[in-house]
């Protein structure tokens, strides 16, 4: 119980420290921008798709690929440009990532369906309190400095 104590203290410290730095906030604002030229983005290929006739789960995967595309690019030359490693090590662990923040998306999501929000209200509710967790798995995992 002492050594899971003084992990958990030693993490608090660790974001209270990061918290603390400008650059942290600046790097967060970048991601923030770069997501919702994202979520546009993938709002826009969505609705070309399912006017277009195709199913609106494909057309969602679809629109998803495209968005994540474009927002690894965006994060890569612009919020952690000074964090790049391989692209194709990048990529994958950006996608990784992306995949757990859609899965925990969905399931606010539904969530929030469920107790009577309406889905345009409730997608942009589970998108704001995804993006925490997006940032800090990409800061730390996909864009980490080594």
């Amino acid at each position: 119980m002492g050594n899971e104590a003084s992990t958990i203290a030693a993490a608090r410290a660790r974001a209270t420290r990061a918290l603390r730095k400008s650059h942290n906030w600046v790097q967060l604002a970048k991601f923030c921008t770069v997501g919702a030229v994202g979520y546009a983005v993938n709002l826009a290929v969505y609705s070309a798709l399912v006017g277009a006739g195709m199913h609106y789960n494909r057309a969602a995967a679809c629109s998803f690929l495209v968005a994540v595309t474009n927002n690894y690019t965006w994060n890569r030359l612009w919020t952690f440009r000074g964090q790049r490693g391989h692209v194709g090590y990048q990529g994958l662990r950006f996608f990784v990532i992306s995949l757990l923040a859609l899965g925990a998306n969905e399931l606010l999501l539904t969530a929030f369906v469920a107790f009577g929000i309406g889905k345009v209200v409730a997608q942009a509710i589970a998108v704001v309190l995804v993006t925490p967790i997006n940032f800090v798995g990409n800061k730390l995992w996909s864009f980490r400095r080594r």
